[in-house]
């Protein structure tokens, strides 16, 4: 059997390894194994965190709303419970975005739902 020398895919790999943790602290920039073990942590929590992003983004959408409609003298609740009788089918994206940018439009959209 001929002889195979992998250099030159090992030093590829390692390299690729050792880019993609660069800024990690200790020897998890600089030493393959620990880099390797690194790498796999880090992509279980980018993968996890990618989930927790869209509730976050979803708490902060509710607190706007909140804060809205108890300006206008209703609760986040009966605000909520309002839209969904008088089937004004609103998400909470859009309802934040009212508050901040188009309170008038917001104002409106309160008042239907009473």
């Amino acid at each position: 059997m001929t002889r195979v020398k992998k250099a030159v895919n090992a030093l590829k790999r390692r390299r690729s390894i050792l880019s993609r943790t660069k800024g990690f602290r200790h020897g998890r920039s600089t030493k393959e194994r620990q880099a390797k073990e690194a790498i796999l942590h880090a992509g279980a929590s980018a993968f996890a965190h990618r989930k927790d992003k869209k509730g976050d983004a979803r708490e902060l959408w509710n607190v706007k709303i909140s804060y809205g409609a108890k300006s206008l003298g209703t609760s986040y609740s009966k605000l909520i419970g309002g839209l969904k009788k008088k089937n004004i089918r609103l998400d909470r994206k859009i309802l934040a975005t009212l508050v901040e940018q188009n309170p008038e439009v917001f104002k409106k959209v309160v008042t239907l739902s009473k």
